[in-house]
């Protein structure tokens, strides 16, 4: 069994880390290569890993992004140094001769109906998404992960063209503290799991 984290890194990660509505700071694009270079190690469906990532940083990408969120969601992740746009792209199979070596994965999915498709490509890129946010977190940024916002104007901005469609949006910054509610109850282990 390999070492246990400490209690804080542990912390930083899951019991202290907040889905944050206000952000300040800045993220390098440095910071971003990071990011990516930690979360592209974490397990998809055969090594699928169908994310496509946009990070929007630059005012004229905000303001493709802006008429595609919900009310609620518009003035924070306006305000957020960095939001991801996490999408997910239907043709993911096209790299499995280079991404799952060993065997002829890509026919495994490239004959699928569409629906089929999207259900893998957006299951594993749910995935990815959640190693971005541990990914972010480890590297000292706080995250705000939403769906609330049009997908076909973020597919039609930005991936017009293209096999990819958008997944979930995580505005990344450092959080303000102010701008969090008390932490809502989580289940008990016994009424979520079961040991068998």
């Amino acid at each position: 069994m390999r070492n246990v984290l400490a209690d804080s890194a542990l912390d930083q990660l899951f019991r202290t880390a907040r889905t944050y509505n206000a952000f300040g700071g800045e993220v390098s694009d440095a910071t971003l290569h990071q990011l990516y270079d930690l979360l592209k190690f974490g397990p998809t469906e055969a090594n699928t890993t169908p994310a496509r990532i946009v990070f929007v940083k630059s005012p004229e990408a905000k303001a493709k992004l802006g008429p595609a969120l919900s009310e609620g969601n518009h003035g924070k992740t306006m305000a957020a140094p960095v939001v991801a746009i996490v999408g997910y792209d239907m043709r993911f199979f096209d790299k499995l001769p280079v991404l799952f070596p060993h065997t002829d994965a890509k026919a495994w999915f490239e004959h699928r109906e569409q629906d089929n498709l999207a259900w893998v490509a957006m299951r594993s890129s749910a995935l990815q998404t959640a190693y971005l946010i541990l990914a972010a977190r480890s590297l000292g940024l706080d995250c705000g992960p939403m769906t609330g916002f049009d997908n076909a104007k973020v597919d039609a901005a930005f991936f017009a063209g293209t096999s990819i469609r958008s997944n979930i949006l995580v505005n990344l910054g450092v959080g303000d503290p102010a701008s969090i509610f008390p932490r809502s109850p989580r289940l008990g282990f016994d009424e979520a799991c079961r040991i068998e």
